[in-house]
């Protein structure tokens, strides 16, 4: 690993993380299509299906990476979350905005903890291998743009608006007031939007895509389904980081040390970047052109794959 993955590879490959973690595009699936893409050496070293590949113990140290920037770009709402949560418990009772939005989170991450924690190993070690990365993310490119076609079609659920109007809402949402407007979405809702995250289990579909396109036909505007999107994705990719940390420690994580601190920086600034990107973006544009690309992405690499 260390003879392969340099200082270099380690920035870009941290750098590319980040972006791809929280751009509905699936980082699981760039990570086991472009060593395939590339070649050589990569395909055997960043390899994410080989059991003990010390690529799984950087993977860990970008994971935390991310969920780190999220944490310090929502750190506002984090903090009106925790303390609904703590009111919640304390005085027994689910009343205000954000002790509604705080259980919608907690419950809405359970099923896919539970289904992470059973599945995971399974899905990266039979599924994360090129082709099938290749045509899960064919797949998640048709299912963003058949999230564009349920929304015009979805009456909106807390904005108010007419289906399909995000292009005329006004921009600039406060966080508090969409925070609050998501507070409004019902416990099966919230669940079943949280649910849609175990898709992304199958490298090559995006767990931000798939719950942006979930709230979208509960009724979510762009801007309401990314911010839900981002603040469900924040505990579970922390978890799964934390969780696999002593792998950092151990056998896998020997002499990679440097390379984790500077990919994970990397991980860091890429993804805080892409989040405040994607939240100003989504207050007025759609999935559309992540859609397209990962069609394009999917099928020339599935070409490449196959062909060669």
């Amino acid at each position: 690993m260390t003879a392969h993955l340099s200082y270099f590879e380690a920035l870009v490959v941290g750098a590319f993380q980040g972006v791809t973690e929280l751009f509905p595009v699936s980082s699981l699936g760039h990570s086991v299509l472009i060593p395939a893409l590339v070649g050589g050496r990569w395909a055997t070293d960043l390899n994410v299906s080989t059991p003990e590949s010390p690529y799984l113990a950087f993977i860990v140290g970008l994971h935390v990476a991310t969920a780190a920037a999220l944490l310090v770009f929502f750190w506002r709402d984090w903090v009106r979350i925790l303390a609904g949560f703590a009111t919640s418990l304390r005085y027994r009772r689910i009343e205000t905005p954000a002790e509604r939005l705080a259980w919608l989170i907690v419950l809405a991450t359970i099923p896919v903890g539970l289904s992470g924690l059973a599945l995971d190993h399974v899905f990266r070690t039979t599924l994360g291998k090129p082709v099938p990365a290749a045509a899960f993310l064919v797949v998640n490119g048709v299912l963003l743009y058949a999230g564009e076609l349920m929304r015009r079609r979805v009456p909106a659920l807390t904005s108010g608006s007419a289906p399909g109007s995000d292009q005329t809402e006004a921009a600039g949402s406060t966080g508090n007031a969409v925070d609050d407007r998501l507070a409004e979405l019902s416990i099966p809702q919230g669940v079943l939007i949280g649910c849609a995250q175990i898709l992304a289990l199958l490298p090559g579909i995006s767990r931000s895509g798939v719950t942006m396109v979930a709230g979208l036909w509960r009724g979510l505007s762009h801007e309401e389904a990314a911010r839900f999107s981002f603040l469900l994705a924040t505990p579970i990719i922390l978890a799964a980081g934390l969780l696999k940390v002593p792998d950092l420690f151990g056998p896998l994580g020997t002499s990679i040390h440097g390379q984790v601190l500077i990919g994970s920086l990397a991980s860091f600034v890429s993804a805080y970047l892409a989040v405040r990107f994607l939240t100003r973006y989504f207050e007025t544009r759609t999935l559309t052109p992540f859609a397209i690309y990962c069609v394009l992405a999917g099928a020339g690499s599935l070409a490449w794959l196959t062909a060669r």
